[in-house]
């Protein structure tokens, strides 16, 4: 599974414990090692911007390669909330069963 993947995959696991189905990027941020397994290079700090881990990038990047067609987005699961975070598709919900 790709990077991207794993974080998707747990922004939807987060976002489906929340009674609105919305994981936001600060959730995300604070939760997201309890669903994927955060490697050392993940947790390397970012070039390009400083004081964050890059897994950070990672997460955003779900909705910057929304136009791929094996992206969370673009496949129904995840909707982007601009400048909050993400929420989960019905689609999404049954996919996790």
């Amino acid at each position: 599974m790709a990077q991207e993947d794993k974080f998707a995959k747990g922004v939807m696991r987060i976002a489906a414990t929340q009674q609105n189905g919305i994981c936001t990027f600060k959730r995300a941020y604070a939760e997201m090692s309890n669903y994927v397994s955060l490697s050392a290079g993940n947790l390397a700090l970012s070039t390009t911007r400083p004081g964050e881990p890059m897994w950070h990038q990672i997460v955003r990047n779900i909705k910057s390669h929304d136009s791929s067609y094996t992206n969370f987005i673009a496949a129904g699961l995840l909707v982007h909330i601009p400048r909050v975070g993400y929420r989960i598709t019905d689609k999404g919900r049954r996919s996790l069963t």
